[in-house]
């Protein structure tokens, strides 16, 4: 009767604490924006601007989910383009890299982060990628020089990417204390250093406010993997069209 009783104290304990977790996990929001020149310039919303959370101090430890092999997360080329254009994932995650044009792609990234070669791979093909460890990775195709894509990988499950109206939402986030980055393209490293604070979340304190972010003209050319200027395409050729 005693460990009957005792055993029923545990699991009320148990219970009692996990809904105390659960209570404790919050959406954390933000709003983000573009400043060109002057302070004084007028913001602007922006798409696609990255924000995440890593605990620090006290804070629980990150507990990142396993992603089932038939919802890897993927950047699709299509019509010369990958989709989506900013791709974040946590640290070990699977990336699928599918063909869905009518012709041959070269997927590379040789810059920062991940450096692969996914080398020549035809319509309706899929190639895959490992991103083992932190850092952003800017992704090209060795063929097709107006084709780019950033893919983020994370020590973190806390992350989000803003919408077109410069909202970001990131769900479940427990209190705490975090070390708050910020990635946007169009932002130099420096200044995105200089964004980088520590802030504390709680049911009271889940909305990280306006961010401001200034917007530089960055150059849109690159090189192909080899180092060299892409050479003319070449529209007869079956690597770049089928007929």
């Amino acid at each position: 009767m005693i460990k009957k009783t005792a055993t029923v104290s545990c699991l009320c304990v148990l219970t009692i604490f996990s809904a105390l977790a659960c209570a404790q996990a919050v959406t954390v929001t933000a709003d983000v924006a573009l400043v060109s020149g002057s302070k004084k310039s007028k913001a602007r919303r922006a798409s696609n601007v990255v924000l995440w959370l890593t605990p620090v101090g006290s804070a629980p430890a990150p507990n990142v989910p396993a992603i089932p092999a038939s919802n890897l997360p993927r950047l699709v080329q299509r019509n010369k383009s990958f989709e989506p254009h900013v791709l974040v994932v946590p640290v070990g995650s699977v990336v699928e890299f599918p063909n869905r044009d009518p012709f041959f792609h070269n997927v590379f990234s040789l810059f920062e982060g991940k450096r692969f070669d996914l080398g020549l791979y035809e319509a309706g093909t899929t190639r895959n990628v490992v991103f083992d460890k932190p850092g952003i990775s800017y992704i090209f195709c060795n063929i097709h020089s107006e084709m780019s894509a950033v893919v983020i990988a994370v020590s973190s499950p806390y992350y989000g990417i803003s919408d077109q109206h410069g909202r970001v939402t990131i769900a479940n986030v427990p209190s705490g204390r975090y070390t708050l980055r910020i990635w946007y393209e169009e932002t130099l490293p420096e200044e995105l250093n200089n964004l980088t604070r520590e802030v504390t979340i709680s049911e009271d304190a889940a909305n990280l406010g306006a961010m401001r972010l200034p917007a530089t003209n960055m150059p849109q050319g690159h090189e192909n993997m080899y180092g060299h200027d892409y050479p003319p395409p070449l529209p007869d050729s079956p690597t770049y069209e089928r007929h």
